[in-house]
C-alpha cells in the first residue's frame, strides 16, 4: 500500500489470479474516515448519494470469493472490523474497522474471512450502475472481462466529491 499527501489514504494494486481478473486500478483504502459516522448508516448513504454514488445497502460483506463486472464498488465501515481478502483465494488479507472506508474497482475480488459479531457496512455504485456477482468462473472469464473493459470511470470519489483522492489515483491508471 501507498500513502499519498493530500489526505490519509492507501492504494493496494491486486493483479489478476487465474479466473479472478481483478484490475490495473488500485482499490483505495481511507482508513477512519468516516469514524464520525458510527452507527449512523443512512447519513454515510446520504454522503455517498451527494457524491453521485447510490443504490446503497446495509448489511456484511459476502464470506466468499466475488467480484463485480459491471461497475466500481465503495465499502464504508459502520460499526465492528472485519478481516477482508482482496483478490481472490491467494489474495492480500486487509483489516477494515469502524470508519474505514474501501473503494473496490471493478473486477476485484473480495471476501470476508472473520468480523466482529456488530461488523456492519454501507455499500453503494457510482451512478447507481447496476451490479452482478461474479465468483470466477473460468468459463465466464472473456465476458467479465469485456464488461470490466466497459466500466466508466467514476466522476467523483465517493467520499470527497469531485476533488476526490479516488478521482486522481484512478486518472492515473
Amino acid at each position: 500500500m501507498k500513502n499519498r499527501d493530500k489526505t490519509s489514504f492507501h492504494t493496494l494494486e491486486i493483479a489478476p489470479a487465474g479466473s479472478f481478473p481483478n484490475s490495473i486500478l488500485p482499490v483505495v483504502h481511507y482508513p477512519t474516515v468516516l469514524k464520525d459516522f458510527r452507527n449512523d448508516p443512512h447519513r454515510i448513504e446520504r454522503l455517498f448519494f451527494s457524491h453521485d454514488w447510490w443504490g446503497s445497502w446495509i448489511n456484511g460483506i459476502y464470506s466468499f470469493d466475488h467480484f463485480h463486472s459491471t461497475t466500481h464498488e465503495v465499502l464504508a465501515v459502520v460499526s465492528g472490523k472485519a478481516k477482508v481478502r482482496l483478490g481472490g483465494p491467494l489474495g492480500t488479507e486487509v483489516e477494515l474497522g469502524l470508519g474505514d472506508v474501501i473503494v473496490i474497482p471493478a473486477g476485484v475480488a473480495h471476501a470476508r474471512i472473520s468480523s466482529s459479531m456488530d461488523f456492519v457496512v454501507v455499500g453503494a455504485y457510482p451512478e447507481g450502475k447496476p451490479w452482478d456477482l461474479r465468483r470466477g468462473n473460468p468459463e465466464e472469464l472473456q465476458v467479465v472481462l469485456e464488461n470490466i473493459r466497459a466500466v466508466p470511470l467514476p466522476k467523483t470519489d465517493p467520499v470527497y466529491g469531485y476533488k476526490g483522492p479516488l478521482v486522481e489515483v484512478w486518472e492515473e491508471k
